[in-house]
């Protein structure tokens, strides 16, 4: 795939916006593109497809002019790279949308309400502690029977659908486990030295997968080192134009791996996963030298989903059964952002007496897609439903997804509908068969 650019010494302003207009050229309108976009299956306009998007970069580009309408389409996309999967010309669509999108930060004047809402997400989400602070209020709010009531009323959809998304999605929360610490030791003979990514909204509100991972890893022979001063991966910044802070979150991220001297970066939380891989390109588009490009680069070299490792690493530790008839979700940073479709499954079908389900429409996306579930709550709620829809139809009892918006998402769609299902990492599967526990013990019922 093309990237932007990634020399900085020979890739100033002008030179950045020549590769940005040869990456445009590389579309040839085709519409192979088509049936996979989101917002093109909800709504038909040839604006909010991946190709009328790229007609309005190459306006925008030739023009210098950035309309509040082009500003509406560019918006509108989820960011689920389907299309990137789906393009027969290899088109980077993620290179050009996440430079859309921070020349709309930068040169677009927003409304103040999307001023607030957006300075409130990204002054709480990239931070785990923050969120972390929310564990005991949601969890005395869920228990108080407030949310039935409110949920009931539907106050919330008509003062904000974006308190009415955020309450829906946010998870049932149970005591944490332990805190990990900073190094988790091999379980036989050791086989590497692997760092681990904590994640923000995996740290903070599904703590568990990270307990499972970091399990997994050690019952596979994994010295697993989870560095305590690491932060936010600048996801979620730079998947909406924040660069500047994406590219702050990432050097930070880089120094604390670094210092860990590991081997591989293992990563549970999709939209991580595609974020670290790269952190060259981050730091390029954010104008840094070449050393901290450099750096970036040989950082993200290192970064590897969880899945992805494990079926190279190859089985040591035994599996035992769990009898069950799961639905695998393919959360789109994983499957159309890095790739990774074959090695998710190929680890689930590991565990003996575990049916693994596909989902109908697997290409098209959950509406969570980050942090868009909160900023375009109808058309999130509506993918969330046609979503749900398709679990639904494959009569799993559980969800297994590669990342927690995903899992958020899809089971409020599936509540709001009156088919609740339960949701589960594939980490969590994994670690339950490697310790011989039963689904309902998996689950907590048992």
């Amino acid at each position: 795939m093309t990237d932007l650019p990634t020399e900085p010494d020979s890739g100033g302003p002008g030179e950045r916006e020549r590769l940005f207009a040869d990456l445009l050229n590389d579309c040839v309108h085709c519409g192979f593109c088509l049936p996979t976009c989101p917002t093109n299956v909800l709504w038909g306009q040839e604006m909010d497809s991946p190709r009328g998007r790229i007609h309005l970069m190459g306006q925008m580009h030739g023009e210098d002019v950035l309309t509040e309408t082009a500003v509406g389409h560019f918006d509108n996309c989820l960011g689920c790279l389907a299309c990137v999967s789906s393009c027969p010309s290899g088109v980077a669509y993620d290179a050009l949308i996440e430079h859309t999108r921070h020349r709309v930060e930068e040169e677009h004047e927003r409304p103040r309400s999307e001023r607030v809402l957006r300075g409130a997400v990204f002054s709480l989400f990239p931070y785990r502690r923050r969120l972390r602070a929310l564990r005991g209020p949601l969890r005395a709010y869920r228990a108080s029977g407030v949310s039935s009531l409110l949920r009931r009323s539907g106050i919330l959809e008509r003062i904000s659908p974006t308190l009415a998304t955020m309450e829906r999605v946010a998870p049932p929360l149970s005591a944490p486990p332990p805190p990990l610490p900073e190094l988790v030791p091999a379980v036989g003979e050791r086989r590497a030295r692997v760092g681990m990514l904590v994640g923000c909204v995996q740290g903070a509100f599904f703590p568990e997968v990270n307990t499972a991972t970091a399990r997994v890893l050690a019952l596979e022979g994994c010295e697993v080192v989870i560095p305590r001063a690491q932060g936010c991966c600048g996801a979620l910044s730079g998947h909406s134009g924040r660069l500047a802070e994406a590219a702050g979150f990432a050097k930070r991220l880089v120094e604390v791996f670094e210092a860990g001297q590991v081997e591989r970066i293992v990563v549970n939380s999709a939209g991580c996963g595609s974020s670290m891989k790269h952190f060259d390109r981050t730091l390029a588009e954010a104008g840094a030298d070449t050393a901290w490009v450099d750096r970036g680069r040989a950082v993200s070299e290192k970064v590897v989903d969880l899945t992805e490792y494990l079926v190279a690493l190859g089985p040591r530790a035994k599996r035992h059964p769990i009898p069950l008839r799961v639905a695998y979700h393919d959360a789109c940073h994983l499957s159309h952002g890095q790739g990774v479709t074959r090695q998710p499954r190929e680890l689930l079908r590991q565990i003996p007496g575990l049916e693994v389900a596909d989902l109908p429409n697997k290409e098209i996306c959950c509406g969570s897609a980050g942090v868009y579930n909160l900023f375009k709550p109808q058309a999130a709620g509506e993918l969330g439903d046609r979503k749900g829809q398709d679990v639904a139809s494959t009569g799993a009892r559980v969800l297994v997804s590669g990342n927690p918006g995903c899992s958020l998402q899809i089971a409020s769609a599936m509540e709001r509908a009156g088919s609740s299902v339960a949701v589960a990492h594939t980490a969590q599967l994994l670690d339950a068969s490697l310790r011989g526990l039963s689904a309902e013990r998996l689950f907590g019922k048992g």
